[in-house]
């Protein structure tokens, strides 16, 4: 292990445990009470969409931006009228992400019918694709039929996910440390 990185990042080990604790107190919270994070998650996203508006504004008038100054302007008023919206009505932005990840998860369904079915001849165990996509299609539709439903569903697998991101930071953060602590 080099100095450099036991020096620089390995004294920090903390901010990755603290990265952890967050990550599992918010997983806690999306699998408690699943309606309430996903109508804080659809506000915190609308505040980054506000900051990346007004970012993007600025650097359009310091004459910075990096895309042409049309597509910079649009992608700074798009963000700006989502994040608004986002953060006046979170509630009615959770559900229309629900919306379209419903949408996405029957398309990408049919798609992967579709492609096990072309590569069935060249693949043992396409039916498997096919399973995955026939899920995907009845979990879409289960979402479209029931969004409530689909938005308390989306949030607990949120949360898990988050509750497993955060355990495996605090893992890390303390072998970080162990480390940290036999090379000084």
């Amino acid at each position: 292990m080099t100095t450099l990185f036991m020096d620089g990042f390995g004294r920090h080990w903390w901010l990755l445990v603290l990265y952890g604790v967050l990550g599992v107190l918010v997983g806690l919270y999306a699998m408690v009470s699943p309606l309430e994070a996903a109508v804080a998650l659809a506000w915190a996203i609308g505040v980054l969409a506000l900051a990346e508006g007004v970012v993007g504004l600025a650097a359009l008038f310091a004459n910075g931006a990096v895309a042409g100054r049309g597509w910079m302007l649009f992608y700074a008023l798009v963000s700006l009228l989502f994040g608004l919206l986002a953060v006046t009505n979170p509630a009615a932005t959770a559900g229309a992400l629900l919306l379209v990840l419903a949408c996405w998860f029957v398309v990408a369904g049919v798609f992967r019918v579709l492609f096990a079915f072309q590569i069935r001849r060249h693949v043992q165990g396409e039916w498997v694709i096919a399973v995955t996509g026939l899920l995907g299609i009845v979990l879409g539709g289960l979402f479209l039929a029931k969004p409530l439903a689909g938005l308390v569903v989306a949030t607990i697998w949120f949360g898990v996910g988050m509750l497993i991101y955060g355990v495996l930071q605090i893992v890390a953060g303390l072998r970080l440390r162990s480390l940290h602590n036999r090379a000084f």
